[in-house]
């Protein structure tokens, strides 16, 4: 006779459990004892679970899937000037919707609880702030530099993150130049940091390579109509130079250990990338390029064959395409951020919104990246399945913790989202107007509509 389990702390019964595993298992309830899952079965089986003091949510037909994992999201900026987005700003003529800047510790750390609470609204139990460090000390926004970091660490000593947070440290500039004396320094001060728990990490390191296509400022093989090409951002006499100390910062970083994402959007700097990493002794860290707009079909291949990752933002290809084809041309414009082109070729690709440049609702962002993948991944079913996944399996392997989140099976992160109805019954369209009814992140309740 099998012992009787401990009392589960919540019980989610009578609605469909989508566990997003390899073998896409579902149940009908699922129990959660001490931050981690103790079941995923049916509704008889989970009553061993209950005791006493369990709290028993009914799903009446509702939809359990593993929280979602934002793998690109400026929390701290997005919690200053929400619901203002950057491309908000722009269509609007006004430009970077940027109206707050951080001036203190403590708008900061507001600011983090703020993005806490969008992000929980919402079913993000994981996010990344991709880029915080001491080259944005005096950055426009204040909410990318070293003392954001600071709030971070101790918002999660004093058990008040509300999402898990994994950080990218940067070492140069927000969308600017980076040195590579300065990112030598950094890395020697990152030696000293010791920061790595399922609360809060630094994941790894931010490198900008480039700009954007539409102002003319990523670096590509080809020419823009006034006869420039675009140029990397890392600094150096030419564009040998700047390949080279880039190429010299990632080798730093991953002989160190450390991952290495980069901004690269034009065809030529994302080569290069791909390239510096093709010549390290191992690609086992997963290295991953950030928007990857211009991505040629060759270069996807390489990435699948290096095991890097390709994190874009399904929701700047109807917010910019016009933009590109007015800067490179329609054809250009029609064959940019290739995500289906990406998932045929293996990658493990993250979607994400890049919030507050986009709104960080990733309902949107799949009915975007629906639109851009059409039929290419089957019906409407195995489409909404890919992409979700592009929101939660994928970005855990990004986070190199497949191992403990991304899933829901026994024994990992207590980490989920309820939704008002099952997101394989509605086409993808559709999904933005299924509310989101309980967000739960480590076992606690952090969100409930």
């Amino acid at each position: 006779m099998s012992p009787t389990p401990l009392p589960a702390d919540l019980v989610l019964s009578g609605g469909t459990v989508l566990t997003l595993d390899p073998a896409g298992s579902e149940g009908t309830a699922i129990a959660v004892r001490g931050g981690r899952i103790a079941y995923v079965g049916d509704d008889d089986g989970v009553l061993a679970h209950v005791g006493p003091d369990t709290r028993r949510i009914a799903l009446d037909g509702r939809a359990v899937i593993p929280g979602i994992n934002e793998s690109h999201l400026h929390a701290t900026w997005l919690g200053a000037i929400w619901p203002a987005t950057i491309m908000d700003g722009l269509a609007g003529g006004s430009g970077f919707a940027q109206s707050t800047t951080l001036d203190s510790s403590e708008q900061r750390r507001a600011a983090i609880l703020r993005a806490g609470d969008i992000a929980a609204s919402l079913g993000i139990t994981s996010y990344t702030e991709p880029g915080l460090g001491p080259g944005e000390d005096d950055g426009a926004t204040g909410a990318c530099g070293s003392d954001v970091l600071e709030q971070y660490r101790a918002l999660a000593a004093e058990g008040l993150l509300r999402a898990r947070v994994t950080v990218l440290m940067l070492f140069g500039e927000l969308d600017g130049p980076s040195a590579l004396g300065d990112f030598r320094r950094g890395m020697l001060e990152l030696a000293d940091t010791d920061l790595d728990s399922e609360w809060l990490r630094i994941g790894g390191i931010k490198v900008f390579a480039d700009g954007i296509p539409p102002m003319r400022s990523a670096w590509i093989h080809g020419h823009y109509p006034d006869g420039s090409r675009g140029e990397l951002l890392v600094e150096g006499a030419d564009d040998v130079e700047r390949e080279a100390a880039m190429r010299t910062m990632i080798t730093i970083a991953h002989d160190l250990g450390y991952q290495v994402g980069v901004h690269a959007t034009g065809d030529r700097s994302i080569d290069a990338v791909v390239d510096a990493v093709a010549d390290l002794d191992r690609a086992d860290l997963r290295h991953y390029i950030i928007h990857g707009d211009l991505v040629s079909r060759p270069a996807l291949g390489r990435l699948a064959a290096l095991g890097m990752g390709y994190n874009t933002q399904a929701g700047l290809a109807p917010a910019t395409r016009g933009m590109l084809a007015a800067t490179l041309g329609d054809e250009a414009a029609a064959s940019a951020w290739p995500v289906a082109a990406a998932l045929a070729a293996g990658i493990p690709v993250c979607l994400s919104s890049d919030a507050p440049v986009l709104s960080p609702d990733w309902r949107v962002g799949i009915a975007a990246a629906a639109e851009l993948v059409g039929e290419s991944l089957g019906d409407a079913r195995e489409t909404m399945l890919a992409l979700l996944r592009a929101y939660t399996v994928n970005p855990a392997w990004q986070d190199r913790a497949e191992t403990w989140k991304g899933t829901l099976a026994v024994g990992k992160a207590a980490d989920l989202c309820v939704l008002a109805r099952n997101p394989l019954e509605v086409a993808p369209a559709q999904l933005p107007g299924v509310d989101v009814d309980l967000t739960v992140a480590g076992g606690r309740v952090v969100f409930e509509r």
